[in-house]
């Protein structure tokens, strides 16, 4: 049984106080993660209900890895976990904003990048920019 609730109309979704986030017909609910200090994109991941109930409940960054088919909690192996500091759900709650503190190296790209948005299209090609 899902923990989160179905808002009762729109109004609920888009005005009310509860959360009642509408995840996708996969169970998951994109999830921006930015800086809580520099509002720098970190990167962008998924959450299932048990992702997003966790980081309610533990202060921490924990996502679904649609890859490995498996929750993850952001850091565990490399000490790159995130505090959260402000969780935020978009008008019609089918997306999350986090606002963390980078923990560890304060990086958030498993490549090694502080950004997992460290490319730019320069003349039609990817080239690596990791400022």
């Amino acid at each position: 049984m899902p923990r989160f609730p179905t808002a009762p109309d729109t109004t609920a979704l888009e005005r009310g106080t509860e959360i009642a986030p509408r995840f996708d017909a996969a169970g998951l609910i994109a999830a921006v993660t930015t800086h809580a200090v520099t509002g720098e994109v970190l990167m962008l991941a998924w959450m299932n209900d048990e992702a997003l109930r966790l980081t309610l409940d533990t202060g921490f960054a924990h996502y679904w890895s649609r890859s490995r088919g498996e929750l993850w909690k952001k850091g565990e192996t490399s000490g790159q976990m995130q505090q959260v500091q402000e969780v935020r759900f978009d008008c019609d709650q089918d997306a999350v904003l986090l606002k963390v503190l980078p923990q560890g190296d304060g990086g958030a790209c498993h490549v090694g990048f502080r950004s997992c948005f460290y490319r730019v299209v320069v003349d039609g090609r990817l080239v690596e920019r990791p400022d």
